[in-house]
């Protein structure tokens, strides 16, 4: 496995002072990973770490417990559990890992647990993913830029999750092109017999294909749906359709979800 140098010297990054005093987490936490399919391929493109309680309590329970004093070293953690998780399990595609930006203060310094991780338990960086966390609210888009450019430096695949819901719209994308952009479930539901969902959705295909970015709906609950988003173009799909998140386990698509 290639590391990043910032892997393999055995020099501390340089910490800001916020990481420093930031506070120590005090809760446990776990991961259930869901799968995003490659449609055209018939295949599992990549696994997305979903945050979990030590025994499967729901994301809201555990993001409930995020303060602005522990927010760094929940992002930390997440990034460590998710990729100790996914080595254990022998996954072999691509992890995808929500990451929260306004924890990140210094790109370098805060990625450097993350390439530790990755040496520790032998996980390629070229198949991890960062985007941003759901609901996240980023006021300062230069200082998001900032950190999806660095992470794009690094190794890392980088993607805009929720894309047509709040701050993840086109001002982001005219200013970052990351490899993927996940659309807003809100947008998918039901796009099958909604027209304005339609033709919002075929614009946000267009875009991206001119700027060489990969399309991903997630949320995909029935075949119409999924029927839809087919013939728009999109081959990467995520939702309850092909797969719940399986807790601490691979998740097995359902045969039926293809055709």
């Amino acid at each position: 496995m290639n590391l990043h140098p910032l892997a393999q010297s055995n020099t501390p990054s340089p910490a800001c002072q916020k990481c420093k005093e930031g506070q120590q987490l005090d809760f446990d936490i776990a991961f259930a990973y869901q799968p995003i399919v490659d449609l055209r391929s018939r295949t599992i493109y990549a696994h997305e770490a979903l945050v979990r309680g030590p025994n499967g309590e729901s994301a809201f329970s555990v993001l409930s417990k995020v303060t602005d004093e522990n927010r760094y070293s929940f992002d930390q953690a997440c990034r460590v559990e998710a990729i100790r998780g996914a080595a254990e399990l022998g996954l072999q595609e691509y992890l995808s890992i929500n990451f929260l930006p306004n924890a990140v203060y210094q790109p370098a310094a805060c990625i450097r647990s993350t390439f530790e991780a990755a040496q520790r338990y032998q996980f390629p960086i070229e198949r991890i993913i960062f985007e941003v966390t759901e609901g996240e609210r980023v006021d300062d888009r230069p200082h998001l830029v900032n950190i999806f450019r660095e992470y794009s430096r690094f190794g890392f695949r980088t993607a805009i999750d929720d894309f047509g819901a709040g701050y993840a719209g086109l001002n982001l994308l005219s200013e970052y092109q990351p490899d993927i952009v996940k659309i807003d479930m809100d947008l998918i539901r039901n796009i099958d017999t909604s027209k304005p969902k339609q033709v919002i959705v075929h614009g946000i295909v267009a875009i991206c294909a001119g700027l060489n970015v990969r399309v991903l709906a997630e949320g995909i609950e029935t075949k119409a749906e999924r029927d839809f988003l087919r013939a728009a173009g999109i081959e990467l799909m995520q939702g309850y359709l092909f797969c719940k998140p399986a807790f601490r386990a691979i998740g097995v698509i359902d045969p039926d979800a293809w055709d």
